[in-house]
């Protein structure tokens, strides 16, 4: 098979290897500068520091980690491991609600990229052909005698294909119009609603004196924050990134990201109770479809006749394992159907 994957996260970088190892010829396309979706480090430059550790910032400012309970999950991340693309976090957790702070322990490892979250991503995209800052507006499927053709429209005004089978890995909503020639992939992806997230990437000229790295937090604004710095292979500059609630994001969708910034700032200094040390940096990022509410449990959404398949963090519910297995999922049934089983 010929094989397009729209979007360049975990889902779409999986079905695609999965297809490529399989024998199948598969192009990789993603409307960002590079793979990884919301598997993102983003890298700031500040030119103006007075001190080493704070000329070059990174923020993970998307997906913030993973952990792993399916066995198959288990054996991909071991690989990214010996890949050294990623490693375990022992950052200090804790959990505030309204009646305070408590520290949590539930277990579970928890797997960070290195030297950031993207790194993986990188890893993933190896081998692949992936075509960047190609965004596709419109998929067209041209049946002829015995056989059909995907063809997918760019932004940039080319055309490109012919494709036997089309992956739609992207947010719910931006998969709408590209599964838009099988009623019932419209149907069920159609139905999905997704939350957004804002974050806020800030570095401070000192430590912030909290005995945790990173929380979970309700009755609050902010629903995670995480010193980034706690995580391996980072710099030595006092970072973090603050995510505000899927309820709160909701509601501020449309605000100005200097507006945002300052206020969750606040609302963190409120939380820690703590006078913060000066922020050399900072900066909020609004993703529009962070998170599926509530989350499916699909797997991924086939259309076999069509050849057609969306898959996502969102079809399996958010976490980074769910975007694994989605992919996974995708392929699986694509191959099957490709082998009449």
């Amino acid at each position: 098979m010929k094989v397009l994957t729209i979007g360049a996260g975990i889902a779409g970088l999986t079905a695609a290897r999965r297809l490529q190892e399989n024998g199948h010829a598969v192009t990789v396309l993603d409307k960002g500068r590079a793979p990884g979706g919301r598997m993102a480090t983003r890298r700031v430059l500040n030119g103006d520091a007075d001190r080493p550790e704070l000329a070059e910032l990174a923020f993970d400012h998307g997906a913030q980690y993973c952990t792993v309970r399916d066995a198959r999950f288990a054996r991909e991340v071991e690989e990214w491991h010996k890949a050294r693309a990623a490693q375990p976090w022992h950052g200090k957790l804790a959990a505030f609600d309204s009646e305070g702070r408590e520290p949590v322990d539930d277990g579970h490892a928890r797997w960070v990229g290195v030297p950031g979250m993207s790194a993986i991503a990188r890893h993933l995209a190896r081998g692949l052909d992936v075509l960047c800052n190609a965004r596709v507006t419109a998929l067209d499927l041209d049946s002829g005698p015995g056989a059909s053709a995907w063809h997918a429209s760019l932004a940039d005004g080319r055309t490109i294909g012919p494709f036997d089978t089309v992956v739609a890995s992207l947010p719910a909503p931006q998969a709408v119009p590209l599964v838009a020639a099988s009623p019932t992939l419209s149907r069920a992806v159609g139905a999905v609603r997704m939350h957004p997230c804002w974050a806020v990437m800030v570095a401070f000229d000192d430590r912030v004196a909290t005995p945790f790295d990173a929380a979970f937090v309700t009755a609050s604004p902010l629903g995670w924050l995480a010193r980034d710095r706690s995580k391996p292979q980072r710099g030595l500059a006092e970072t973090w990134v603050l995510h505000a609630s899927a309820d709160w994001s909701a509601a501020h969708l449309d605000d100005d990201a200097d507006v945002v910034g300052p206020f969750l700032l606040n609302a963190f200094a409120d939380l820690v109770r703590a006078r913060l040390p000066l922020p050399v940096h900072l900066a909020a990022h609004r993703w529009r479809y962070a998170c599926g509410h509530p989350p499916a449990h699909h797997g991924a959404l086939v259309d076999a006749d069509l050849r057609l398949a969306a898959c996502g963090d969102w079809c399996a519910g958010n976490r980074i394992e769910g975007a694994f297995l989605s992919g996974l999922a995708a392929a699986d049934a694509l191959l099957a159907q490709r082998e009449g089983r």
